[in-house]
């Protein structure tokens, strides 16, 4: 399963969150400044299944099921990788069972 980390989370979680999946952030894929829109298409058709975000309006800004990936959302906590660790187990188990089209809600 191919993951991508949202510019509106730390780059660190890609490190983080590994278990058999192959992690890369927009940072990395040089997708920095890339409208939700875009980003989203550019990822399903270089194989991404999933991306992880903070952006909380982007299930309401996008047809997901249209484009075909799934998205699991933190929310009510800061940007910062201290803050997310307590949070990994579950962003994992979130990854593995978010289908496309689908999204999954994560907060403390």
């Amino acid at each position: 399963m191919r993951v991508l980390i949202d510019e509106s989370l730390p780059v660190e979680l890609a490190e983080e969150l590994t278990g058999g999946h192959d992690v890369a952030t927009v940072h990395s894929q040089d997708w920095l400044r890339l409208k939700n829109g875009i980003l989203l298409r550019r990822a399903v058709s270089e194989g991404f299944t999933i991306l992880v975000t903070g952006d909380q309006k982007l299930r309401y800004q996008q047809n997901l099921p249209k484009i075909g990936i799934g998205v699991v959302v933190v929310t009510r906590v800061r940007n910062r990788i201290e803050d997310l660790r307590p949070l990994i187990p579950r962003i994992a188990a979130a990854i593995e069972t978010t289908g496309p089209g689908e999204v999954t809600e994560i907060a403390p």
